[in-house]
Parts: structure tokens; sequence; C-alpha cells
């Protein structure tokens, strides 16, 4: 009896159709297995091509950011940057001086720049041989004056009168002297004589120093007496600011003194004032207050001079700022001044702080602090009456600012802050190798108004030549260059 196959288990019939199947396979294997091996090896020729495309994009995304750190500038491009031999120079360790800007001015030196030329007696103006702006030397001839001053007339005239009596004593005492000795007279007469010419002696005396105090000096009295004449012409000459060689006596009318003007003849050209032999700072005379025949009185203002050789620059800082201000003075750290009305800025470096006040201006709460700032000629000219001009290059009442460092940190690689270029949270500078500028991060420890430090991590090196300037314009065209470049892979897929 046959059983159906119905009634086998499931295990021996899912064994039985396994082997069907397979004996198929086997017997049919010329006929599908060509075409399975096309089909498998295309799929792997594909994604081989896929892995080795995306590699490529990503080489050349690669390749786009190198390209896109880095600029190629010509020679002209250079210039346009203002990228000069300045501007291009290795990196130097140097000294870094934190510094505070404060508001300043400039303003005469104190008992040096501005100096009052005033007559010592009464007179009248005779001749004035200066005019308002033109400077002068020490010794030069100012103003001549017809002197009218009472008491010098009648001193000089009792001075001369005793000098004579005494020149009349003196003769007497000598006859007195020979007739004593032949016995013909007493002795008691011609010691009388002395007693006498003590007194005038003594008398002289006195009347000397009279004269000293109306200003005359030991030798212009000693000329007096021995000349017999009284001194009755002042010639008043400009003062030397650092000597005193012309105070010690008036110019009167036996000094020899050289004029202002009309002197000899000058050249017509603009001539430094070293090429002009000048041994002293000249004068300016900015107020001129008298007139030929005007009539002055002992004191009164003739003109003013001004000494514009050595000013000061006062600065005024805030009331928080006196401790480090006063720890710079200690320290002797100079001071830089940036005149701002001029195009570049300028910048006068290594100026000495003098002093700091020791009050505080109670209205606007702010120090001043003093600086020290030497004057040079800019142009001087004498026309062809022979007056000379200057022009400095500092002006009183200038306004700048003044850098004064507070805090100095030693050995640190210092660039002006042109030189580095933020872009998100990086910092970078330009690396120059010939006509390649390469955009190097780096980490700004400190950034100033005027500089910046960079820490020393091997991100950049001394002696390594980097752009001093215009760092974000080359930031800009790098920006420009990676976004406005065509992507080559727009319109393809892969």
């Amino acid at each position: 009896m046959h059983s159906h196959p119905s009634n086998l288990p499931w295990p021996a019939i899912r064994i039985a159709s396994g082997l069907i199947v397979v004996v198929a396979a086997m017997a049919t294997f010329s006929m599908w297995w060509p075409s399975l091996s096309r089909w498998v090896d295309a799929t792997l020729a594909s994604q081989r091509g896929a892995d080795t495309s995306d590699h490529a994009e990503a080489d050349a995304h690669a390749g786009h950011d190198d390209d896109a750190a880095s600029l190629v500038l010509s020679p002209q491009a250079q210039r346009n940057l203002g990228l000069s031999d300045e501007f291009l120079r290795p990196i130097e360790l140097s000294d870094y001086r934190r510094s505070i800007t404060v508001p300043a001015i400039i303003v005469p030196k104190p008992g040096r720049s501005s100096i009052i030329v005033s007559s010592p007696l009464n007179g009248v103006v005779t001749h004035v041989h200066a005019v308002t702006g033109e400077a002068v030397m020490p010794g030069d001839l100012l103003f001549e004056v017809r002197l009218t001053y009472e008491d010098l007339v009648e001193t000089q005239t009792a001075y001369l009168k005793t000098m004579s009596e005494i020149a009349v004593e003196d003769r007497e005492i000598e006859r007195l002297e020979e007739v004593t000795r032949s016995g013909a007279v007493s002795g008691k007469l011609l010691l009388e004589r002395r007693y006498a010419k003590e007194k005038l002696e003594a008398f002289a005396k006195s009347q000397r120093e009279a004269l000293r105090m109306h200003g005359l000096s030991d030798r212009q009295v000693q000329e007096i007496g021995e000349n017999g004449k009284l001194l009755h012409n002042l010639k008043i000459v400009a003062p030397d600011v650092d000597t005193h060689e012309h105070d010690d006596e008036l110019q009167l009318t036996q000094i020899s003194t050289r004029q202002v003007s009309f002197a000899q003849p000058a050249p017509t050209t603009s001539q430094p004032a070293s090429d002009l032999g000048v041994n002293h700072d000249p004068l300016v005379i900015d107020d001129l207050r008298i007139h030929k025949g005007q009539a002055i009185t002992a004191g009164e203002t003739l003109c003013a001079l001004s000494d514009y050789s050595q000013l000061f620059i006062e600065g005024k800082a805030f009331e928080n700022d006196a401790a480090a201000i006063s720890n710079a003075t200690q320290q002797g750290w100079r001071v830089d001044a940036v005149l701002s009305n001029t195009s570049p800025r300028e910048v006068v470096r290594d100026l000495k702080l003098v002093f700091v006040s020791n009050s505080i201006d109670p209205q606007s709460r702010t120090l001043s602090l003093f600086v020290e700032l030497p004057n040079e000629v800019i142009r001087d000219e004498t026309n062809r009456d022979g007056q000379r001009f200057l022009a400095w290059k500092y002006r009183v009442g200038q306004r700048l600012e003044l850098r004064v460092p507070v805090e100095q940190w030693e050995q640190q690689i210092v660039l002006p802050v042109d030189a580095v270029v933020e872009s998100g949270a990086d910092w970078f500078v330009f690396l120059q190798n010939g006509r390649n500028f390469t955009r190097v991060p780096v980490h700004v420890r400190y950034r100033g108004q005027n500089s910046v430090v960079i820490a020393n991590d091997g991100s950049i090196y001394p002696g390594d030549v980097v752009a001093m300037k215009s760092a974000h314009r080359m930031q800009m065209a790098i920006t420009n260059q990676s976004g406005g470049a065509v992507d080559p892979h727009a319109g393809h897929n892969h």
C-alpha cells in the first residue's frame, strides 16, 4: 500500500524542494550564469567609480581651500596695497609697552618760551629796529631811547661833581705833602685835607651804588668818572634766554651793538638755521607795542619775545590713571605724541615725561602731565631788507594725543594693528614668500589701538616676512577668490 505525498512531514518537503532547485540550477547553469556574472561585475565597477569620484571631489575641494588661503600678488598689486619695503620686513622680537591715550595740547614752556622786554628808565623812543614777526638773536638791537629820567641825570651829575672834587683834593694833598716836608705848613692842614678826601670817596661810593641800582654796570660807572660824560642814550637789545651776558648792564651810548635789520646782505633763499651759523635759538617778536617818538616810562612793556625751540605738551589724564602715570615717570619710560591733524598721522616718539602735576583739577577731575617737545625750524627766510622770518614745525595751541606706557612686556612679537585681520574666531597674518602671501592663523595676546602682540607659539617666527598693513583688504581678496570661483561639479551627477 502506497502513502500520499500529502502525508509526508513539512521538513522533508522543504529538503526535497531544495534538492529539486539545486538540480535544476545545475542543469541550466550555462543559460543563466553569464548574465549574472556580467551584472555583478557592472555593479562592482559602478561602486568603485562612485568611491573614486567622492575621493576626487574631496581632493578638489581641499585644493580649493589651499588656494583660498593664499594670494599671488603682482608687484603692481603690492604697490596698490601699500606693501613697500617699509611694510614688508622680517619679524623682530621687541619689548612692548601697553599704553593709555590721553588728549593733550602744546603749551609754552614756563619761564622760557615768553620773554617781556621793558624799559628800565624813562625816555623817548628815537629808533625802532624791529617789526612784528621778525626773528632776532640775543644781543640784536631792538630800540634806541633818549633818556629823560631826571633822577639818573641828577645822580650822574652829582657823581661827576664828586669825582671832580676828589681830583681837586688829590692835587691839594700832593701840594701840601711837599710843603709839609719843607716845614712851611703844619701837618694838621694836610691831615684835614686827607679827611675831606675820604668823605668825598665815601659819598662817591654811595653815588656809584645809586647808579648801579639804576641799571648801570661797574664798567659804565667807571667810564662816567674817567671820561666826564653823561650817558643819555639807551640801547635796548634782545636778551638771551640761557645766559645773562646782556642783562648785567644797560646798553648805553658807548656800547657796541648790531642792528636787527639792514645789518648785512642776507640770502634770499630758504636755509635751515644750522646752515646760517646760528649758535643761539632765535627769538620771535610776537607783540611790538611802541613806535618812534613815543614817551615811555620805567617798567613799561616794549615788546614780547617768544622762544619756540623748546615747548611743553600738556596732557590731561583721568584721575584713576594717576598711579599708572606716576609709575611710568619713575620707570623713566618715554612717551609718544600723535598729531591727529596730519595725513598720514605723524607720531613723535621717545619724548621725555618731565613731571606730573601734584593737584587734580577740581572742575574736570583730570591730572596734568607735561612732556618736553623739541621744536624745529621748517622755514627760515630773510627778505631784501635784512629782516628774518621763521616758521616752526610745532605751534602753541596745537592739539594732539599722548601715548603713555603703563605696562611693559619683554621680547614679544609686536605688529601694527593693520597687519592682522579677524575672521570669526581666528586672527590671521599674511606671510610673504616671493609673490605669494599665505594666510597664517595666529594667537593675538593683546590688541591695542595701534599695535598687536602675537604669541610666539610657532605659527610665525622671528625672521619671517609678513605684510605690516592691508591685511583686511587681502582677506577680502581671499573671500572674493573663494566665493567667486565656478563650481566644477555643478550640473553633474555621480
